[in-house]
């Protein structure tokens, strides 16, 4: 009588375990309905706004360090890993040939200088000249005009007025070929003064050349950075071309982000940019924005580039290296090198900038190298003014007042 009793309490043990199940499956499935409807909403809202890639390096300008002459390396004043500012002296070369060639470029100009002065002197000489030939014109024509006024009487000769004439011609030909010297020796200074000369502009650029090719011994840091790649020796003959260090300036760095080209439909330049560096991990965020898409793809640009028209091939998906510039007080505050890996993430949801033609133009330029054609300006400039006498344009105007001087004499000596 008890074994019925006790089936039968037994009973609905089973209805309450497949309650519990179906409640658990119940639940299982709200949860992922929950989930799927949450990523939904964050696909749609945020992550379709983004791309993300981990090929990404740090990449940034290489300024190689060359010389301009030859000569032989006497002093290196940087190695690697050390840090130069802009102008630095780096590499200095033997300045011996150099400077002989300078020397002899700046005797040649202060030789040319004095030769051109004597121009300008002669003008005045000559214009003496012409002056003293007409006086003796002048008194010529007074001598034959005298001996033909008595000559009716017969007090004179036919051969006194004779030699008379010949005088007069004599004197005439004397002023015609000091005349002509006056103006042959114009012609070498006219519309110019000493420091104008053809001739002192010709051994002017000669000393210019030398002593810019003597300046080159020594070679300037063109941009403040940390030394690379130092190969240069000490006693190493170089020459022109020959790359002797390089210059890293790693406060203009950048990032070259390659993106697969599935990723590039909606990125546009201008677009923001969150990057984290593997050296410091998650915890450094650095905000930059998109400035430029390269020309092509890594494979076109590599040295033996996929010859795909073949027909035997395999479809690879393509990355375009996509750049990124970075915050320079970020990158102050945790400085990156070249090569380093890096995490970039775009928003892309703002595509109102442009991908190719909104680009815009970078410039590097440097002007350490100003100084030697300023300097040797003033070097020239020196050599003339010690060599000109008085000044440059001096003999200029004083031609111009011994031309009045020699105007007032021919005058004076025409009324005698």
């Amino acid at each position: 009588m008890s074994d019925p009793q006790q089936t039968a309490a037994a009973a609905p043990a089973p209805k309450q375990s497949n309650g519990k199940r179906r409640r658990l499956m119940t639940l299982i499935v709200l949860v992922i309905v929950i989930a799927a409807v949450a990523y939904g909403l964050y696909y749609f809202l945020v992550a379709r706004f983004h791309e993300a890639t981990d090929d990404a390096y740090v990449n940034g300008n290489v300024v190689q360090i060359t010389p301009q002459v030859v000569g032989t390396v006497i002093s290196v004043n940087a190695d690697d890993t050390q840090t130069v500012k802009v102008g630095d002296p780096l590499v200095v070369l033997d300045p011996a040939d150099s400077k002989v060639a300078l020397d002899q470029a700046e005797a040649n100009l202060a030789q040319t200088v004095r030769q051109v002065r004597t121009f300008f002197v002669n003008n005045n000489q000559y214009e003496a000249q012409i002056a003293l030939r007409r006086s003796d014109l002048s008194r010529a024509q007074d001598d034959l005009k005298r001996r033909m006024t008595v000559a009716q009487t017969g007090a004179v000769s036919q051969e006194e007025i004779s030699h008379a004439r010949d005088a007069v011609r004599g004197a005439q030909a004397a002023l015609d070929a000091a005349e002509q010297e006056l103006a042959s020796n114009r012609s070498l200074t006219a519309n110019t003064t000493i420091a104008d000369h053809p001739n002192v502009l010709a051994a002017a650029a000669k000393v210019r050349d030398s002593y810019i090719n003597y300046a080159r011994n020594t070679l300037p840091a063109p941009v403040t950075g940390y030394v690379a790649k130092r190969s240069v020796q000490v006693g190493q003959r170089v020459s022109p071309g020959n790359p002797l260090m390089a210059i890293v300036p790693l406060n203009a760095v950048w990032v070259d982000a390659n993106f697969k080209e599935v990723q590039l439909k909606h990125m546009r330049i201008g677009q923001p940019v969150e990057l984290t560096a593997d050296l410091y991990g998650s915890s450094v965020v650095y905000h930059g924005k998109v400035i430029g898409f390269s020309a092509g793809t890594g494979s076109a640009f590599s040295l033996l580039p996929a010859q795909n028209a073949t027909g035997n091939w395999i479809k690879v998906v393509q990355r375009l290296p996509v750049r990124i510039q970075l915050d320079p007080k970020e990158l102050e505050q945790h400085p990156l090198r070249i090569g380093l890996s890096m995490n970039a993430d775009v928003t892309i949801k703002d595509e109102g900038g442009g991908q190719l033609g909104n680009a815009q133009n970078t410039v590097y330029q440097t002007n350490v190298f100003d100084n030697y054609g300023a300097q040797a300006d003033q070097e020239i400039a020196r050599i003339i003014q010690q060599n000109a006498g008085t000044g440059a344009g001096a003999p200029a105007s004083s031609t111009s007042s011994a031309h009045g001087r020699a105007t007032k004499s021919a005058s004076a000596a025409k009324l005698m």
